[in-house]
C-alpha cells in the first residue's frame, strides 16, 4: 500500500481510537505486535515515538478485517500486503493469485489519452509478467533479451512492461517472434530522442518541460499511426 503523506501524524493512542469503531477487540499491543511483525512500520520520531500517517491506518484496517472476516494467517496477509504495494490487486482468497491491472482501452491513436500522467506503480516479477501477457518463459526471454521490456535495478517489471508484453503476446498470434519486433524498440527510442530535444530550454519549471513532452509525444504517435494506416491503405 503506498503510504499518503498529507495530514498531521497520529500517535499509538490515536490510531487505537480510530480503529476501535470497527475492531473493537484491537489493543495498543496488537498494534504493537502487527508493527513488530511487519505488517506496519510508522515513521519515529528523533525521541523513538510512533507517527502513524493516515496509510498505515488504513493498512491496519485491511490486517485487522483480513484476520476477522477471513481467518487469514499472517503470512496469506503479509503476501496480500505485497501485492498490494506492487500495484497489484489482491486475492480474494487466501493462497489465491494477486491479479495485475486490465488492459488500457484502445483508443483512435493508441496511448494518446495517457501520455503525461505516469504509468501506475506497479512491480512484477518475471513469472507475473508473463501470466499476464500470456507469454511462455522463453518466449519472455527474447522478449527482454531483444529490449522489448527492460526489468528494473531489483528486477520487476513495471505497467510499461506489461502493456508492452500483453502487446507482444498480441502479435504473436499472428506469428511474428519477438526478433521480429526489435524494430519497433528502435524507432521508440529515436522517437523519444527527438522528444527529449524539443524539450530543451523549455521554461516554466518541471510542469512546463512534461507539458511539451506530452504535446511532443502525442505528435509523434499521431505521425506513426498516420504513416502506418497510410501504408496499409497503399498495400490493399
Amino acid at each position: 500500500m503506498a503510504r499518503r503523506t498529507a495530514g498531521r501524524p497520529l500517535s499509538i493512542g490515536a490510531v487505537l481510537t480510530a480503529l476501535q469503531g470497527d475492531f473493537p477487540d484491537v489493543t495498543i499491543s496488537k498494534i504493537r505486535f502487527l508493527e513488530a511483525e511487519g505488517l506496519v512500520t510508522p515513521a519515529r520520531t528523533a525521541s523513538g515515538y510512533r507517527q502513524f500517517a493516515e496509510s498505515d491506518v488504513d493498512r491496519l484496517r485491511y490486517v485487522l478485517a483480513a484476520q476477522r472476516d477471513r481467518f487469514w494467517p499472517l503470512k496469506v496477509i503479509r503476501d496480500a500486503l505485497d501485492a498490494i504495494d506492487r500495484g497489484l490487486e489482491p486475492p480474494e482468497e487466501g493462497g489465491g493469485r494477486p491479479e495485475p491491472p486490465a488492459p488500457l482501452a484502445d483508443a483512435d491513436v493508441p496511448g494518446a489519452e495517457v501520455i503525461g500522467r505516469p504509468a501506475k506503480r506497479l512491480r512484477l516479477t518475471r513469472g507475473e509478467l508473463a501470466e499476464a501477457a500470456g507469454l511462455d518463459g522463453a518466449t519472455l526471454d527474447a522478449v527482454v533479451s531483444f529490449g522489448l521490456v527492460r526489468p528494473g535495478g531489483d528486477g520487476h517489471f513495471d505497467a510499461h512492461d506489461l502493456e508492452i508484453a500483453r502487446a507482444v503476446g498480441e502479435l504473436s498470434t499472428f506469428g511474428m517472434e519477438p526478433r521480429h519486433l526489435r524494430p519497433f524498440r528502435t524507432a521508440a527510442d529515436r522517437e523519444v530522442a527527438l522528444v527529449d530535444q524539443v524539450t530543451i530550454g523549455v521554461r516554466g519549471g518541471s510542469a512546463a518541460v512534461a507539458a511539451r513532452r506530452a504535446e511532443a509525444l502525442r505528435a509523434c504517435i499521431a505521425l506513426h499511426t498516420a504513416l502506418v494506416r497510410a501504408g496499409i491503405d497503399e498495400n490493399r
